[in-house]
Parts: C-alpha cells; sequence; structure tokens
C-alpha cells in the first residue's frame, strides 16, 4: 500500500517537475547578457550643434542585433516571426523597433506577444541608427550604413535620417518642428567619434521635456498649463535645457506623455 500511494504521489509530481525545468531552460535561452551600447547624456544649454550630425529621437524599443540575435536592451531577445530575422543582414546593427510617432504603446504590446503575430509585425520598421563595432568616425560609419540599408531593398529596415545644423537657431527650428510634428525630440552624435559604448558625451539628447521629470495627469488650457503637471517643468526644463522655453514651442504639459516601462 505505501508502495503504491509513493508511485501514485511520484506521477503527480513529475508533470510539474518537467514543467518546471522546461520553463527555467526557456527563460535561460530568451535572457542573453545586457548589449554593450551607446547611452546619451542630456544636451547642455550652451551646446553648438556644428559638430553633431543630429536625427529624430524615436518613439520605439530599442534593438540590437549581433548579426544572429536581436535582443533588447535588457538582453531579452525579441520574439519576432522567423522571416524578420531572415531580412536582416550579418553585420552587427543597433536601432529602433518603430511602428511611427505616438504609436509606442501599439508598439510595445507587438512586440511583446509570446507568439509574434506577421500582419502586425510587418508593419514595424528597424530604423537603424548605428553600426557597432565597425571602424571609422560616426559620419563614416553613417555612410556606410546607408548603403547596407539600401542594399538590403526592403522597406521595414530603414536608416535613421541624420542632418547638419550649423547654430543654435537652426537647432531649436529643427527641434520645434520635429515636436509640433508629434516626434519625441532630437538625438545629437558627433560626426568625429569612433564607435563607444556606455554612456558618453559622444551622443546627446535633446527635448523639451524629459520623461523622468513630469507625468500627465490632467490637460487645462494654456494659461493654467502648469497646474497640469505634478513637477514645476518651468524651473527643471529651465535648469536641464535652455529649449524649453522657446515661445514657438508647443507648451511643455501638451508635450509630456506618461511611456511604459522599457524592455
Amino acid at each position: 500500500m505505501i508502495k503504491i500511494k509513493l508511485a501514485t504521489s511520484l506521477l503527480r509530481v513529475i508533470p510539474w517537475a518537467i514543467y518546471l525545468l522546461a520553463a527555467l531552460a526557456h527563460a535561460q535561452e530568451s535572457s542573453l547578457a545586457a548589449p554593450p551600447l551607446l547611452l546619451a547624456h542630456v544636451a547642455s544649454s550652451d551646446i553648438d550643434p556644428a559638430p553633431y550630425l543630429i536625427s529624430e529621437k524615436y518613439d520605439g524599443v530599442r534593438a540590437y542585433w549581433d548579426g544572429k540575435t536581436l535582443r533588447y536592451r535588457s538582453g531579452n531577445r525579441v520574439n519576432a516571426p522567423a522571416w524578420f530575422f531572415e531580412k536582416l543582414p550579418p553585420q552587427a546593427l543597433d536601432g529602433e523597433l518603430w511602428l511611427g510617432r505616438g504609436r509606442f504603446e501599439e508598439l510595445s504590446g507587438v512586440v511583446r506577444k509570446e507568439k509574434p503575430d506577421d500582419a502586425e509585425w510587418r508593419q514595424v520598421k528597424y530604423m537603424i541608427f548605428e553600426l557597432p563595432n565597425a571602424a571609422g568616425s560616426f559620419i563614416q560609419r553613417y555612410d556606410a550604413l546607408r548603403d547596407l540599408v539600401g542594399q538590403s531593398n526592403w522597406p521595414q529596415l530603414q536608416a535613421v535620417e541624420h542632418i547638419r545644423i550649423g547654430d543654435r537657431a537652426g537647432l531649436q527650428r529643427k527641434l520645434n518642428q520635429v515636436m509640433r510634428d508629434g516626434g519625441e525630440g532630437l538625438m545629437l552624435h558627433r560626426a568625429d567619434a569612433p564607435y563607444i559604448t556606455g554612456r558618453s558625451e559622444a551622443l546627446l539628447k535633446l527635448k523639451l521635456v524629459l520623461d523622468s521629470e513630469a507625468k500627465v495627469i490632467g490637460h487645462v488650457p494654456e494659461k493654467e498649463s502648469s497646474k497640469a503637471c505634478s513637477v514645476p517643468w518651468r524651473s527643471k526644463c529651465r535648469k536641464e535645457n535652455a529649449f524649453a522655453s522657446a515661445p514657438d514651442s508647443p507648451t511643455p504639459c501638451e508635450r509630456i506623455r506618461r511611456r511604459s516601462v522599457r524592455a
């Protein structure tokens, strides 16, 4: 009788043990070490844009392709359809998965599905802004990046457009334009910078309001806009970003979007 009860207990435990082992193996397989990435500092109030190549800051999900595996900034694998990976070149790429301006929440839902939806992924663009470990200055890598993307002949793989801007007035106009069009801000990458990783002054971000500084709790007319924010944005913005109080810029509280935690 004891042997029968013991056998019955084992039969009940074994399936659970197999399930736990399989789940552990899947977790180990899907999580890798976080890839080494270049991270941006905030642009200073007296920034001279002349030494930089400037691009729009995309509201997407950072994704690093090492030639074989596509990973989030955390190191977790991106669960995209097999055909998406097959379209990517064997060369390392760094960029953003992107659906369009103002569609971050929708994108987050697409990329986090355990079973990727083909139709949804055919709308996702991989916006490339760097060639990891490539030789030369950033402007040289940017030229090589555009050639590589062009050779792929795949509309979902795109090179992020970078331009030169000679002075702060031009930089202000570009920032205002991007914000009016529903964008998030600008990125400034030193044109002469070699490929490096970690947080560096070689890459700067320029926004009207930083995501971590405020959140929307409501909307009121512009004359009472300061009441719509949970923090006094005026002092913070002017301290961190000289472009925050531009007269033709959108009201900061109108521009703030509360964003989900990145993968």
